[in-house]
């Protein structure tokens, strides 16, 4: 189905032009300033589409607990993140979103970088467009440097009319 691109996937669909590395970086700090707190944590956008979203942190001084590890809150930011912009991705411009649960499971201690890869399926994308409102769980897998997931994590995203009635 072809429909109107939102305000954020126009945003990276101009992006997409360019190379891979300098790609990364615009769309870091384009997004940082629709989201500021994203700066704070020093998230990086890999990859951008419409059906998933990969955001990943490096394991620096400014994100770490006090084990040398990524912090808690800096791993469900992340897969908190990696939700959102897919789902903004897809909500049209007219709808507001808004994350309706977290649930995050931490299953072990966490070795390096980080990255989360969440995704929508065509039917998820289709709910946006047909329902003034509704809610979706979004999958994302989160893994560290070793290749392996440290957390578990469900993301409930809620989307509404921005107009009240």
């Amino acid at each position: 189905m072809n429909r109107i691109q939102n305000r954020m996937s126009r945003l990276a669909a101009r992006c997409n032009g360019l190379p891979t590395g300098l790609r990364s970086v615009v769309l870091t700090r384009l997004f940082s300033r629709l989201v500021p707190f994203l700066g704070t944590a020093s998230l990086r956008f890999d990859q951008v589409t419409p059906q998933q979203v990969v955001v990943s942190v490096r394991n620096r001084r400014k994100v770490q607990n006090h084990i040398k590890g990524v912090h808690a809150a800096a791993m469900a930011l992340l897969a908190e993140t990696a939700t959102g912009f897919v789902v903004g991705m897809n909500v049209p411009d007219d709808k507001l979103m808004l994350l309706k649960s977290m649930k995050v499971n931490y299953l072990k201690r966490s070795q390096g970088d980080m990255r989360a890869e969440a995704t929508l399926t065509p039917e998820q994308i289709d709910a946006f467009h047909r329902s003034d409102k509704g809610d979706v769980t979004v999958p994302v897998i989160v893994t560290d440097q070793s290749g392996e997931a440290p957390i578990a994590c469900e993301m409930v995203w809620a989307w509404i009319p921005k107009k009240r009635n």
